[in-house]
């Protein structure tokens, strides 16, 4: 660990807040085409869990659907620190694993199918309508889980991430693009995610 890096992992450790207990982080399949771009990935989620952190959600928004089935299994071979679950816009069952990825399921189609699994209880009599809260809809997404922080590189957008899950997140945007994120990069997230005051949309 460079001198740099040291600083930034002393004042994290010492830092009042705590850490992000739930870190995403949102990528495209673009930056999956790299050089080292999984290498980068393995260091991140140990980065993530050496630093505090409890679970890790990884999305890669996709513009070209061919490139899932190749892309989901890359990630299922990936020498991960904990164990990890990979979903794409096929897979329909909750995901409960440490490390959970997300290969081209966008958080509107994921939302969609919720509220069609509403419908459907809804119109077989198993689910009064006036039932229906944030918890039932909660449970029916592919990715229940709710980020604390979300990073994003190379870019000031989040395309079409968690739009649910995500709403009290706090969101970091860094310029560095995948290829070239590093542990202070991380770091630098960490620390201004502990700097924050967390509202919760108050």
């Amino acid at each position: 660990m460079g001198l740099y890096d040291a600083y930034l992992a002393v004042r994290h450790r010492l830092h009042e807040s705590d850490p992000p207990d739930h870190v995403a982080i949102v990528i495209t399949e673009r930056d999956l085409l790299a050089d080292g771009a999984y290498d980068t990935l393995t260091a991140s989620l140990g980065w993530a869990f050496d630093y505090g952190t409890e679970r890790v959600t990884v999305s890669v928004s996709v513009l070209d659907e061919s490139v899932i089935g190749t892309l989901a299994r890359e990630f299922r071979e990936l020498d991960a620190p904990k164990p990890l679950a990979v979903r794409t816009p096929g897979d329909t069952d909750p995901v409960d694993a440490p490390i959970r990825v997300n290969v081209g399921l966008g958080g509107k189609a994921e939302f969609t199918e919720a509220v069609r699994e509403l419908a459907v209880d809804v119109d077989d009599g198993v689910l009064d309508p006036e039932a229906i809260d944030e918890e039932q809809v909660a449970e029916r997404l592919v990715f229940p889980a709710e980020p604390d922080l979300v990073i994003k590189t190379g870019a000031e957008r989040l395309s079409d991430f968690a739009i649910w899950q995500s709403v009290y997140a706090e969101l970091y945007f860094t310029d560095v693009n995948w290829r070239d994120f590093r542990k202070r990069d991380y770091l630098r997230a960490l620390l201004d995610f502990q700097d924050r005051q967390r509202r919760f949309g108050r």
